[in-house]
């Protein structure tokens, strides 16, 4: 992504390549550091923000599980992070950026959190689904009510999220309906997911013409570039996953 973004740089930064070199933080994408700082970085790669909350947090987290190995220890540092994030939030401090990776603490927190749970506790599959389920709900309802435009609403989204997480896991193979999550286009995008997220914005760029051409049309043109984008985006990811990252996954058989 950087090479492409970098290497067409008049496309995706505003400017010619060596100048784009020079001003546009790339060193913080290769360190993983471009949410930490106020940067101006290129929309097209924006969105490794997220990633480099994930890296960061495999680069902690990992020692940290191996270091304490106890679980209560494990749930009182998630705890502290999960209830002390929304409250950073809430302060505002100066010195943090949006994306800054103190103040996104509660979803990874949580995650961690259903994690330990699930190695750790004792539950069948039913009262794991229904845990879940309950989970969604409440963090649904907590979004649309009290933690609304508040600096819990991450924190009750994340709840959700988690909530819908664990019923999924819980559910895995169920006959039913719930199949459909095992097979079908549900399972495709889930495969190429993740390629999906990390190069939609620089596609969406890349083909920016042809929302200049469907404008006109109103309210069909709008439709139309949501297809467009949809199978062009598909497309590009499935290309990604079957030529670059399911390669790249084959490599774990030597580790």
């Amino acid at each position: 992504m950087l090479a492409i973004c970098y290497a067409n740089a008049p496309w995706f930064v505003g400017l010619p390549i060596l100048d784009a070199i020079r001003t546009a933080p790339w060193w913080a994408y290769l360190l993983f550091l471009q949410n930490l700082f106020h940067l101006a970085l290129p929309p097209a790669i924006g969105q490794t923000w997220s990633l480099a909350i994930e890296e960061q947090y495999y680069f902690v987290w990992a020692p940290v599980v191996r270091f304490l190995r106890i679980p209560w220890m494990l749930v009182v540092v998630l705890a502290a992070a999960l209830v002390g994030c929304p409250l950073l939030r809430m302060a505002h401090p100066a010195s943090f950026n949006p994306t800054h990776t103190l103040i996104h603490l509660d979803g990874i927190a949580l995650g961690s959190l259903l994690a330990l749970g699930l190695y750790t506790i004792s539950l069948s599959r039913i009262a794991w689904l229904w845990l879940g389920l309950s989970g969604f709900v409440l963090g649904i309802a907590a979004a649309a009510t009290f933690a609304g435009g508040t600096a819990f609403l991450d924190s009750a989204l994340a709840f959700a999220f988690v909530g819908a997480m664990l019923f999924c896991i819980a559910s895995t193979g169920f006959r039913g309906p719930l199949a459909i999550l095992r097979r079908g286009p549900l399972a495709f995008y889930g495969r190429i997911s993740y390629g999906l997220y990390m190069i939609h914005i620089m596609v969406f760029i890349y083909f920016g013409w042809f929302d200049l051409k469907m404008d006109p049309y109103g309210i069909a043109g709008n439709l139309a570039i949501v297809a467009f984008r949809l199978a062009i985006a598909t497309a590009c990811s499935t290309a990604l996953w079957y030529g670059f990252e399911s390669q790249i996954l084959k490599l774990k058989r030597y580790f």
